[in-house]
């Protein structure tokens, strides 16, 4: 017997499945705690996103020494159309009086200040993020909020400014966990028992996948506690979907296999054997796709993007381990009742032999070049919507589903202040050279004015006010001359800091990103392929099918988002997410379906190992993907712009990869191909049979 064939015989023994499901119990009783703690650990601060050499970042760490705790301004903002009554003033003095009190504000209280044309007011709060980035601003701004509209005399209130955006991010991302999991678990319910139809064995999956998220969460905390690995709001959502999608279509391709076995076997523990030795090599080729491309996502510039990876890369390894050990354990252990009504006999005919999916394949064997020419020309006119892909960055109001009363406030306070009011520039530069540095600031265009420095040291720091909103392309321009004009100071080593600069410096870096890491995930990708097809042609036709399905989901999201949704754009990172979820999460379809064609062309050609395979894997296939479409689709219930575009783009190539790519268009390629699909393997030398002989087969 072969040491995989062991391999495979472990979690499903007659004594082994019992010693698999109480090491399993045993290990979710020690990480549930665990797992909880997660949130304790994410960090939300603005450094822990920011790409680590950027010019933003390096004045974040340098301005530290000039204050001993991280600050966000809060801007309190009074409108009265009618202009401010002296009520008015005395009563946003009194506010200020009492702002200086509220949870986190430190320093004094600037304002109340009112505004040339006399219709407004303004109050600036300094907030302490403290260690937990937004989630400490949200009692500080909630407190001003409730204190500002308390008296307003009929004025209208708005908490806006970093501090106040922060606040209401933080609030767009309260509970996400809770939210993601109970609306993902849902999902996956219906789905199972839609694909099962049968009363009892959904559970298994989801439990196993449950299983599997609750270890990775705390493997992930222990990680992110002990050795630095960096957690945020984004990565611990994005890892509920990916745990939960992933192994759902993991479980489903080994219940697949399983389910045929057991017609075959009349020991179902013979039957696991078989088919974890005949699935296990797919399932885990299609991980260690997933794993290698999230991994290459550690040479992001961005720390979001580079955090991302190590924690979807664990989350889906121990995907893998749950459901080649748990789940086989659970099925083998329940026995075939578990597909009641329907169970899988001894000696009857696989069905999917004969289903919905053979007659798909014979249709696509007697015209295949065709079949795939016009495939590939649809999917190439659905990339003309990339025309109207606009990947450069959200503003503030952009970035969320709804309108916050950040948002509300940042508009009144562009319509009577200095647009750059409350978000202001921060520039450091050695003391000497501190007076030179500020007379350049002051002489460079978009700036309304500066602050006097605060010397630390030998260094100098000053704040300079935008003219035009702090989120626009005019300010990021602003902050581009600034740069070359304090650059220019001799001996001054000065740097320019702040959100502006932040939303400047992140977008760069995000771009960059984009054109490093795809081509290096597209490599990665092309070698598993290879190595486990054994092939050159069948990778490269692969990866040719994966890059014309990314192309053909972004056109068709560019157009829906700008036609359909109204949003504003794309956050710069959008491409390269979308991209590393679809090619890693997408390829698992081709390998599940090629796996299979490769195996049934040893026994009888390629031409009909091809339709053999899609008719035994096209079911499997189709649930998976709309399980996983459905996961990723369930990021569009979070207010945030930048989520529901990743889901939707994500849950629509997922789409088009089960449905039209491996289903219709990879199948007709390798039809078309025959034999020359493996080369240069000892398959592409194997004779295909006639066409009489495949016309009387199919």
């Amino acid at each position: 017997m072969s040491p995989t064939r062991r391999l495979a015989e472990l979690p499903c023994g007659r004594r082994s499945k019992w010693v698999v499901l109480a090491l399993w119990l045993v290990l979710l009783v020690v990480a549930g705690p665990l797992a909880g703690k997660l949130t304790d650990v994410e960090d939300n601060q603005a450094s822990s996103w920011l790409p680590g050499n950027a010019e933003s970042t390096q004045v974040l760490d340098e301005q530290r020494a000039f204050q001993p705790v991280d600050t966000a301004q809060a801007v309190v903002v009074y409108v009265r159309d009618g202009g401010i009554t002296p009520a008015d003033k005395a009563e946003a003095v009194k506010d200020a009086r009492a702002f200086a009190s509220a949870p986190h504000v430190v320093g004094p209280v600037t304002g109340p200040v009112e505004s040339a044309d006399g219709q407004a007011l303004q109050t600036i709060v300094s907030v302490d993020i403290g260690t937990g980035g937004w989630q400490d601003l949200r009692p500080a701004v909630d407190s001003l909020r409730a204190t500002a509209a308390e008296n307003s005399l009929g004025m209208t209130t708005h908490v806006t400014g970093p501090a106040g955006v922060g606040a209401d991010q933080a609030e767009a991302f309260a509970g996400i966990d809770s939210t993601l999991l109970a609306a993902t678990v849902a999902v996956v319910i219906v789905l199972l028992l839609l694909t099962y139809r049968s009363p009892v064995l959904w559970m298994l999956p989801l439990f196993s996948a449950a299983g599997a998220l609750v270890v990775a969460q705390a493997v992930i905390y222990l990680l992110a506690d002990h050795a630095g690995l960096t957690v945020n709001a984004q990565s611990a959502g994005i890892l509920i979907v990916l745990v939960l999608g992933a192994g759902t279509d993991y479980a489903l391709l080994l219940t697949a296999r399983y389910r045929e076995e057991l017609r075959r076997h009349g020991d179902r523990h013979e039957a696991m054997a078989f088919a974890l030795h005949r699935a296990g090599p797919a399932i885990l080729a299609s991980s260690a796709t997933v794993v290698a491309s999230m991994l290459c996502l550690l040479v992001a510039e961005m720390n979001s993007t580079s955090g991302l990876g190590p924690v979807c890369a664990i989350g889906v390894l121990v995907a893998l381990v749950a459901m080649l050990t748990l789940l086989p354990a659970l099925l083998v252990i329940l026995g075939r009742w578990v597909f009641w009504p329907v169970k899988p006999a001894f000696g009857t005919p696989e069905p999917t032999r004969s289903g919905r999916w053979a007659h798909v394949g014979e249709w696509i064997a007697r015209r295949p070049r065709k079949v795939w020419v016009g495939t590939g020309l649809a999917l190439a006119a659905c990339c003309v919507g990339l025309v109207s892909l606009n990947a450069t960055g959200l503003s503030t109001a952009g970035s969320f589903t709804g309108t916050p009363d950040s948002v509300v406030g940042q508009q009144a306070l562009e319509a009577h202040f200095p647009a750059g009011t409350g978000a202001p520039l921060t520039v450091v530069s050695a003391a000497a050279e501190s007076g030179a540095v500020r007379e350049a600031t002051r002489a460079t265009p978009g700036i309304a004015s500066t602050t006097e420095p605060t010397f630390h040291e030998g260094r100098a720091l000053f704040r300079a006010t935008l003219t035009d909103p702090p989120d626009s392309q005019a300010a990021k321009d602003t902050v581009d001359r600034l740069r070359t004009a304090v650059h220019a100071v001799p001996n001054a080593a000065a740097q320019v800091g702040g959100s502006t600069a932040v939303i400047l410096d992140a977008g760069r870096a995000a771009t960059s990103d984009n054109r490093t890491i795809i081509p290096l995930v597209l490599g990665v990708v092309l070698v598993i392929l290879a190595l486990l097809l054994r092939a050159v042609t069948a990778p490269l036709v692969l990866i040719a099918t994966v890059v014309l399905s990314y192309a053909a989901a972004l056109g068709i999201s560019a157009f829906f988002f700008e036609h359909v949704f109204h949003f504003e754009g794309q956050d710069n990172s959008f491409p390269l997410f979308v991209f590393v979820f679809l090619v890693a999460l997408g390829i698992d379809y081709n390998i599940f379906l090629m796996t299979r064609v490769r195996e049934e062309a040893v026994q009888q050609g390629t031409r009909r190992g091809a339709v053999a395979g899609l008719a035994a894997t096209g079911g499997v296939i189709t649930s998976a993907g709309l399980i996983l479409a459905s996961t990723f689709a369930v990021l569009g219930t979070l207010p945030v712009v930048g989520f529901a575009e990743i889901g939707f783009a994500v849950a629509l190539g997922v789409l088009l990869d089960t449905l039209v790519v491996r289903s219709v268009l990879v199948t007709a390629l390798t039809v078309d191909l025959d034999r020359h699909m493996w080369w240069p393997s000892a398959l592409s030398g194997q004779v295909p049979p006639p066409e009489k002989e495949l016309a009387r087969q199919l």
